[in-house]
């Protein structure tokens, strides 16, 4: 089993940044990857972004590209998200995840197998 446990989310204005963490542990973690989804009120869940554990190749979603970083420090079990020039369609419950088939359909909800319990990110205008 494995165990996430996502912090940093907040309030912040248009412009600004975050910066949320997402700490793993269990017996099976790492895993292959890690990923990282939102869900904003009345909306479908949508990938973020994506990172290889051992590798560190990370992907985006179009939306996000340019503004946020996703990267995680092996020695910690912890996987990050910098957001920047944050907007207020940001804003959303955001979710990280972890998976054991690697880069497979890293945009997909379903290809991951555990999931933390969220941390809301507001950004107001």
């Amino acid at each position: 089993q494995v165990q996430l446990v996502e912090s940093g989310g907040g309030l912040v204005q248009a412009g600004g940044s975050l910066r949320l963490s997402c700490a793993g542990s269990g017996h099976t973690f790492p895993s292959d990857a890690m990923g990282w989804f939102r869900q904003a009120p009345g909306k479908d869940r949508e990938f973020v972004a994506h990172i290889g554990w051992s590798n560190g190749r990370p992907y985006y979603a179009n939306s996000v590209k340019g503004r946020f970083i996703i990267s995680r420090d092996t020695a910690k079990n912890t996987a990050y998200l910098q957001m920047n020039n944050l907007k207020p369609e940001d804003t959303a419950v955001y979710y990280c995840a972890a998976t054991t088939l690697g880069r497979i359909n890293y945009y997909r909800a379903r290809t991951y197998d555990y999931w933390g319990q969220g941390t809301l990110v507001t950004v107001s205008s």
